[in-house]
């Protein structure tokens, strides 16, 4: 991500017009359900999160972070914050990194939306993905720390810590292409493109054999959405899982592993970074280490799983577009999105290409 991308997501401002509630009724709802909590209390909105609105909750003796739903209206099975507390609790029993959560609220009359209330992990968050700043040894292990956190993922036994109903195992693909064309087609507000028409063909025509794999998957897994220990190579928590579900590992590896093939300007991407002088991976040695943690030989459908991943990240993108015409949108940063949405849907069709050589 670009340094003023970056400065559009750092820290916390006022709340932001349209996004207040009442603080008093929060303050009620925080006394019942979350042990040790004592006021007063300030808050304050994150700056970065274009999707679900997140708060800083400040007290004399300890931060937590509210998530909710976003004010107005959103389109259907969008914004599920109640899904995003079940995944954190089931993850923390499998000892995964995140933020442990006190409750979900589904009842509107508190602050008007649901929402959940979860820890404040402070770490590093890098939202370059060369993460400046460090040397060439930590960075490597940096990145190993990350390729790691994925693998732990996928390997969580996901029917022992709750999360067996968490999506339907199988034909993930086809059903993610299918969501994922739906909400672009239905968006008419934010228009057409002709290489995302292209990939509504071209991706259910060239779904892989392999669509029988399942696991947790995050839906979203940037380094940007990872918070990193202050001063070792250690992922503490891993942030924003509203994408998250029972999918296919393969897909959600080759969604982190994008950032080989994005300019930094888009989102968290390496572009033409110097891997070997940064001390960073090579593509191919990242995805070995992947498949190696795993317990893979090989991921043969990998540039199937970019096409796809760069298709959906681009109807995601397109969802950004509509909110920030209808006057919805949550984040200064959403403007952004949209400036680089062709590009980022040219880029979605050149990852097909590549998959068809």
């Amino acid at each position: 991500m670009s340094s003023a991308g970056a400065d559009a997501n750092l820290g916390t401002t006022p709340v932001r017009a349209g996004f207040a509630f009442n603080e008093a009724a929060l303050m009620t709802w925080m006394e019942a359900h979350v042990p040790g909590f004592a006021g007063p209390m300030a808050v304050e909105q994150f700056k970065g999160g274009q999707s679900n609105p997140t708060y800083k909750l400040v007290t004399p003796g300890k931060a937590y972070v509210l998530r909710r739903k976003p004010p107005g209206e959103t389109l259907k099975g969008a914004h599920a914050v109640d899904r995003e507390a079940k995944v954190l609790v089931g993850l923390e029993k499998a000892n995964f990194p995140v933020a442990h959560v006190y409750g979900l609220c589904t009842d509107e009359s508190v602050i008007g939306t649901w929402f959940y209330v979860m820890d404040m992990v402070e770490g590093r968050i890098f939202w370059d993905a060369t993460v400046p700043g460090v040397d060439r040894a930590e960075r490597a292990a940096i990145f190993d720390a990350m390729n790691a956190t994925v693998a732990q993922l996928h390997m969580v036994d996901y029917e022992a810590v709750g999360l067996g109903d968490y999506g339907r195992p199988g034909n993930y693909f086809e059903r993610q292409i299918g969501r994922w064309s739906r909400q672009y087609l239905d968006d008419d507000l934010a228009g057409r493109d002709p290489n995302m028409d292209r990939l509504i063909e071209w991706l259910p025509a060239n779904i892989p054999a392999d669509d029988d794999a399942t696991s947790v998957i995050h839906g979203d897994i940037r380094i940007d959405n990872m918070i990193f220990h202050p001063t070792e190579p250690r992922v503490l928590a891993v942030l924003d899982w509203e994408l998250s579900t029972l999918g296919h590992p393969g897909a959600d590896f080759a969604y982190n592993a994008m950032m080989y093939r994005m300019p930094p300007h888009i989102v968290a991407g390496l572009g033409d970074a110097d891997l070997e002088a940064l001390g960073i991976p090579s593509e191919t040695d990242y995805l070995a280490a992947y498949c190696r943690r795993t317990g893979r030989d090989a991921m043969p459908a990998y540039d199937f799983y970019m096409a796809f991943n760069f298709f959906r990240l681009a109807a995601i993108f397109h969802g950004i577009k509509g909110r920030v015409l209808r006057g919805t949108a949550s984040s200064a940063q959403a403007q952004e999105r949209v400036k680089v949405l062709p590009e980022l849907m040219a880029l979605a069709w050149a990852q097909a290409e590549k998959a068809m050589r």
